[in-house]
């Protein structure tokens, strides 16, 4: 396993993290702390979480993933060598069983949302909360067009630090980071800590993949020159990537089968790309989610992989992605594919 700084802490986390949104959904908790278990074992110490989790969010599950992981870490004396990552909701009408329906990124839902997640997960401190989504309307979640509304600007990013920075120096929070994030939203996270002197985010947590890698675009610049790591999310694109989903196949108790609501990553752009890269895995000897994988962690703004997996063996499949090396013929066709059909399904 590889491993890198987090931001310009001090903090190492493997360059592949656990993802854990099926857990509570389409995983046991017997089955989450199996995955745990083998992920540990296989060198990641980088767990991510968040407090809506699973996904699809439901008031029936709703902070199920951070208890079952809250019940595994209980049993264990290495805390300390777990790097654990959460994330508080914004604002959504479309999660009204949070908070009274009346969440936003401020200091009574920040408090509240961080004990709840403490209380779970059977902690007295995260390593890594990130904000989720931004509290203002902005493109994010597969909206591409920005349309500027003022009016709906939410809670200001410096009310968000500054709430943020008692909580830093309580020592219930390490370090923070910011998910699902615009140019703009990083750069005033960035201006907002230098000058009022507060927590300075670590990461960023977005979607990149081979179907979406609008990452590149305005953002990862920041990832260099400012030290703010991607960690990457839906690196398989729901498991598109894998092929399962080609030729109209719908797997049994496969994520797209079972949750049309993310069905932009098999639109017919999105159908085709993923059939060019799985024929170049195939006529390399590759395994498709592996080479979809390994381009990923192989990106010199990333910071780490965030997979996820419902079976042991697609966990143990895509750790092992990390060992895998892409030779400069099978990056150079994948820009190729890139360059014909570039960003099917952001």
């Amino acid at each position: 396993m590889e491993y890198n700084k987090l931001g310009q802490t001090d903090i190492e986390v493997s360059r592949i993290c656990l993802g854990t949104m099926t857990w509570g959904e389409q995983n046991t908790e017997k089955e989450a702390h199996e995955q745990l278990d083998y992920a540990i074992e296989s060198g990641i110490n980088f767990i991510d979480v968040a407090e809506m989790y699973p996904v699809p969010p439901r008031e029936e599950t709703y902070g199920l993933t951070e208890s079952y992981i809250g019940n595994w870490l209980s049993k264990r004396k290495d805390r300390d060598k777990i790097i654990l990552a959460s994330k508080v909701a914004a604002k959504a009408e479309w999660l009204p069983y949070i908070r009274g329906g009346q969440i936003k990124l401020d200091k009574k839902n920040i408090v509240q949302a961080l004990e709840d997640s403490l209380r779970r997960l059977k902690t007295d401190y995260i390593d890594l909360y990130q904000m989720h989504w931004p509290d203002r309307d902005t493109n994010f979640f597969g909206k591409l067009a920005y349309y500027h509304a003022p009016e709906k600007d939410g809670i200001p990013i410096a009310e968000t630090l500054a709430v943020l920075d008692e909580l830093v120096k309580q020592g219930k929070i390490r370090a923070i980071g910011i998910s699902n994030e615009t140019p703009w939203g990083c750069a005033e996270y960035l201006r907002i800590s230098r000058e009022k002197e507060l927590p300075r985010i670590v990461s960023i947590q977005n979607p990149y993949n081979l179907l979406n890698r609008t990452f590149e675009i305005g953002i990862s610049e920041f990832s260099h020159r400012e030290q703010v790591g991607l960690l990457a999310y839906s690196p398989l694109a729901f498991g598109a990537l894998s092929g399962k989903y080609l030729n109209n196949q719908k797997p049994e108790g496969a994520r797209l089968t079972l949750f049309e609501r993310f069905n932009r990553y098999l639109n017919p752009q999105a159908t085709n790309a993923t059939e060019a890269y799985v024929n170049l895995a195939k006529k390399n000897d590759l395994d498709p989610s592996q080479m979809a994988l390994s381009y990923v962690s192989s990106r010199p703004f990333l910071t780490s992989n965030i997979i996820g997996a419902t079976s042991m063996e697609q966990l143990k499949m895509d750790i092992e992605s990390i060992n895998i090396e892409l030779s400069d013929d099978v990056i150079k066709d994948i820009e190729s594919i890139h360059e014909k059909i570039p960003n099917p399904a952001p």
